[in-house]
Parts: C-alpha cells; structure tokens; sequence
C-alpha cells in the first residue's frame, strides 16, 4: 500500500512537470512601430498630414474673415443704431459658433478616418500574423507595448514588416 501512494505520487508530478515543460511557442512584435515604418502606414500618415494641412489652412482663412468682419463691426460702432449693432454683433455670434461647430466636425472626421484606416490596416495584418504563425508554429503572439522583458529572438517585428510591405503597399483615405 504504501508503495502504491509512492508510485501514485510519483506519476502525479512526473506528469505536473512534463505539462509545465510542453512546449508553447510565443512570439512579440511591435504594431507601434509597423504602424509608423510600414509603407501602408506612411502613405496613411501622409494622407491624414495632408488633410491636416489642408483643413489647418481653411481654418486659417476663416479665423481672419472672423477677425475681419469683428473689426469692420468695432469700427462701424459710432455710426449704426443700438440695434444695427446688436444685430450685427450676433450674426458675428452666429458665424463663429457655425465656425467651430465645422471645425470641431472636421477634427471629428479627421480622427474618425484615422481610427478607420488604422482598423482597415489591421484586418490585413491578421491574415498575415496568422499564416506567419502557421508557418513558424507559433502559438501566440503578443504586442510589445504588453511585454516587460522579452529574448530578442522572441521579436517578429521586422519579419512581419517585410511581409506587410510585400502585401500592402497604400491604403488611400475615403
């Protein structure tokens, strides 16, 4: 019997040990990085620094007409009626509330689109990620930005990059 509970015992952490010992392969990469260097994501990062330019410059252009229509108003003080001034000073009221509702949803669609493009990258990475996986026999794999310590040889960044940009090359903005 109590040979038994010994053998029993034994089997018990042989097998505790073989399943801790079972080979898991994993794998980090870096999706910051594949997003800044990858060419689908320049030609992304392009395209939203464009448009960025773009609505910066008609902001511009707007804020001075505001700032124009202000001081012709201040200027006209002395000469129109209480209410010609009122009425002028709330339609400028009228304009810059309109002009930051459009900028505020020019921001909003600038992100928006940004957060689509980004999604859209994603979803084609992950077949990649997936048959890189396959390949290499890897079970999982991990964003770098959720790893503390890490082997070098465990980094699959660059791989995954090469095979992006032999993929993917432009994502144009809608």
């Amino acid at each position: 019997m109590k040979y038994i509970k010994f053998f029993i015992i034994f089997l018990f952490f042989i097998s505790i040990k073989n399943y801790a010992y079972t080979e898991s392969n994993l794998a980090y990469l870096d999706m910051q990085y594949i997003m800044e260097k990858s060419l689908v994501g320049q030609s992304l990062k392009n395209q939203l620094e464009k448009l960025h330019k773009k609505n910066l410059s008609y902001f511009k252009e707007k804020e001075d007409s505001l700032k124009k229509k202000e001081n012709e108003i201040l200027t006209k003080k002395n000469i129109l009626s209480k209410d010609e001034f009122q009425k002028e000073i709330s339609k400028l009221r009228d304009d810059v509330k309109n002009y930051n509702k459009e900028r505020n949803e020019r921001i909003d669609s600038l992100t928006k689109k940004r957060l689509e493009t980004m999604e859209k990258i994603l979803k084609d990475l992950s077949p990649i990620l997936a048959e890189f996986s396959k390949e290499n026999n890897i079970s999982i794999i991990i964003d770098k930005k959720n790893i503390i310590v890490g082997k070098t040889e465990l980094n699959i960044t660059e791989k995954i990059l090469n095979l992006l940009d032999s993929k993917i090359k432009k994502i144009k903005l809608n």
